[in-house]
């Protein structure tokens, strides 16, 4: 990824983080890492595991930033939630998956953050 979508990604899971904690969630973990895959956030709700995607575009041209959020994306989403679940003993807990859509300006400034609760369903 070059640096100039590597700035956009971070500051689309920065808005993302102060956008969540606003609302009462707990981070767990930030660009949690396994299986050959990512999640950029675990965070909690309540009693609810939540693993949030986080897309963040500058134009629409090639459409909305949830739209990237593709079903072989959602799989190896799935695949990593699994893991985290696993790793730390959660297989029980109710949880879901989210996404985060943020399109920002050319100054990267907000000009719509939106938070897609149960974006999708666990992908085998």
């Amino acid at each position: 990824m070059d640096r100039s979508r590597l700035n956009i990604a971070k500051r689309g899971e920065s808005l993302a983080v102060a956008h969540l904690k606003a609302r009462g969630y707990e981070i767990l973990e930030q660009n949690y890492r396994a299986v050959r895959g990512e999640i950029d956030l675990v965070v909690q709700d309540g009693d609810c595991i939540v693993f949030v995607e986080v897309k963040t575009r500058r134009s629409l041209k090639f459409g909305l930033p949830q739209a990237a959020v593709t079903a072989q994306k959602q799989r190896q989403i799935s695949k990593v939630a699994l893991a985290y679940l696993q790793t730390h003993n959660l297989l029980d807990a109710p949880c879901r998956f989210d996404v985060i859509a943020i399109h920002l300006s050319p100054q990267l400034k907000v000009l719509k953050l939106e938070q897609i609760e149960n974006a999708f369903e666990f992908q085998s």
